[in-house]
């Protein structure tokens, strides 16, 4: 696939965010002390994940990240909207 650089394509960085917290939700569960997915998301956008208040701070050795209630209410409804007909 031949993409434009980058100059010619503005990247909606938001819409970004969305499908990746939608398909954290494919890796979500419940471990008895709250919601975790595993951390296999691009590190800058699991910070903003962070700083949108959808999953505690990424930056520790667990190959999980904890997900907020509203983290986890969200990616469901996100990944209905992406991924169910």
């Amino acid at each position: 696939m031949v993409m434009e650089s980058e100059s010619e394509v503005e990247i909606d960085i938001d819409k970004i965010d969305e499908v990746a917290l939608a398909l954290l939700y494919l890796t979500m569960g419940d471990n008895g002390s709250g919601m975790r997915a595993w951390k296999g998301i691009d590190w800058e956008v699991m910070n903003r994940l962070y700083e949108k208040g959808f999953i505690y701070d990424p930056k520790n050795k667990a190959k999980s990240v904890s997900v907020t209630t509203e983290g986890e209410e969200k990616a469901e409804e996100l990944f209905k909207k992406f991924f169910c007909k």
